[in-house]
């Protein structure tokens, strides 16, 4: 495969002047607060979503293991996302609702850091745990179940400022 050259790569920060993958420079950027918000769905059935509400699901706690699992994966980012910074989070929270409309579940992540680099990859990498510990969990009643629109929603801080999805 051909490699682009340098100039097609100015868009990218993981990618240096020879076309090869990085890990981004930071040092020299200030530690500010920065947050970030992401969200996904997890659809399925009717009856599916009814095992979740009433408890009754046969591996126990969807939503709570579901949360816990996407805290867990935030906290490990930069061991599954290959040139993303380790960073000392402040704050992770998993807010899962219910939608009987989707119907499904909607799992939002929020995550807080004071440092040099974002944290919008921890945001969506909790989403898309969550996401995925609520398939396994309900896997065994509908295998049908579907992860859509994984997405960051609001980004905070930082040199590139205020991000808010739509705007």
């Amino acid at each position: 495969m051909a490699r682009k050259s340098s100039s097609d790569n100015s868009a990218l920060s993981h990618i240096d002047a020879k076309g090869e993958a990085r890990m981004v420079d930071v040092s020299a950027k200030p530690a500010t607060e920065r947050i970030a918000v992401a969200e996904g769905r997890v659809v399925m059935k009717r009856a599916t979503l009814d095992l979740i509400v009433s408890g009754n699901a046969k591996k126990g706690d969807v939503l709570g293991t579901a949360r816990v699992a996407g805290i867990m994966a935030a906290k490990r980012t930069p061991d599954l996302i290959p040139l993303c910074h380790p960073l000392a989070l402040s704050k992770v929270t998993l807010d899962i609702t219910t939608d009987k409309k989707l119907p499904g579940c909607v799992v939002r992540a929020t995550v807080k850091v004071t440092g040099p680099t974002g944290v919008e990859m921890e945001a969506l990498t909790a989403v898309s745990v969550a996401c995925l510990a609520i398939y396994d969990m309900v896997k065994a009643t509908e295998r049908g179940v579907r992860i859509e629109g994984i997405h960051l929603v609001e980004k905070k801080g930082g040199k590139s400022g205020h991000y808010r999805a739509g705007d």
